[in-house]
């Protein structure tokens, strides 16, 4: 059980709740709901920024690539994209699949919510300015290239599904070693550990706020592990962050797509 930020369709404002990740519910008024019970509106309000090559496995995977031109040696510091408003939705709600895209990528992140104005951050006391943690599907069109910004690719609407909920930072003992598991049609199609970070959340905050200030509300993707789950039209995708709940959406074809819409 924990703690929980809401925001539920119908209801005017975000709310307090207390809810069961393991089992995905939630007491409203003394009532036990589970999730697929209930419409939900995305839980969060800021600029989501995202990172790339945070895990390990992503990181090695290019490698390589980044000791040539245009890169010639690995990044310094955290390499970070946008995923504007018009990708934003909620749990349930359907990922759209554009004509121009056979399929899409599982983008499978732990979301650092922001509580606090963050600028030049000390990395010991990184989680006074963390107010929780969510579910991301960062979702995207594959593509190779990580020179220039996927725009294009990452930033369609509906790509950037978040939610259930906003677990509190004091449910999480440890974000830096939650299981991660995606589920493509019930089946098990990727599991990793946020141990595998490149950098842990609060050296991200660290090395992101020496050059930037993150505001109350802002969200924080701690990357996407390897080799991403691919989907097409139809199926249904859920993913599992340890103690922070489940996120479940559904592919569709784009000329089906009704933003807000549930399935």
């Amino acid at each position: 059980m924990g703690n929980a930020v809401v925001k539920i369709f119908g209801m005017p404002n975000i709310t307090e709740a207390e809810v069961d990740p393991e089992n995905n519910s939630i007491f409203l008024n003394g009532t036990q709901y589970h999730v697929n019970q209930l419409s939900w509106e995305p839980p969060v309000s800021g600029t989501i920024y995202g990172v790339l090559l945070n895990y390990q496995g992503a990181f090695h995977r290019y490698r390589e690539q980044m000791t040539h031109s245009p890169y010639n040696e690995p990044p310094k510091a955290p390499i970070l994209y946008i995923k504007p408003i018009n990708t934003l939705s909620g749990y349930r709600s359907p990922i759209p699949l554009p004509e121009d895209a056979d399929e899409l990528e599982v983008g499978a992140a732990l979301g650092v919510v922001i509580g606090r104005t963050a600028t030049k951050v000390k990395e010991e006391e990184a989680f006074q300015y963390v107010a929780g943690y969510t579910v991301v599907n960062d979702v995207a069109i594959p593509h190779e290239n990580i020179y220039r910004p996927a725009i294009r690719e990452r930033a369609r609407d509906g790509f950037n599904p978040v939610g259930p909920w906003i677990i509190k930072k004091e449910s999480i003992v440890d974000p830096n070693s939650l299981d991660i598991r995606v589920f493509v049609n019930g089946k098990l199609a990727q599991k990793n550990n946020t141990k595998n970070f490149i950098r842990p959340v609060a050296r991200l905050l660290a090395d992101i706020t020496e050059f930037m200030t993150l505001y109350p509300g802002d969200v924080l993707l701690t990357g996407v592990p390897e080799q991403a789950p691919l989907v097409k039209a139809g199926d249904h995708v859920r993913i599992e962050i340890e103690g922070v709940g489940s996120l479940e959406n559904t592919i569709v074809h784009e000329a089906d797509y009704v933003k807000g819409a549930v399935r």
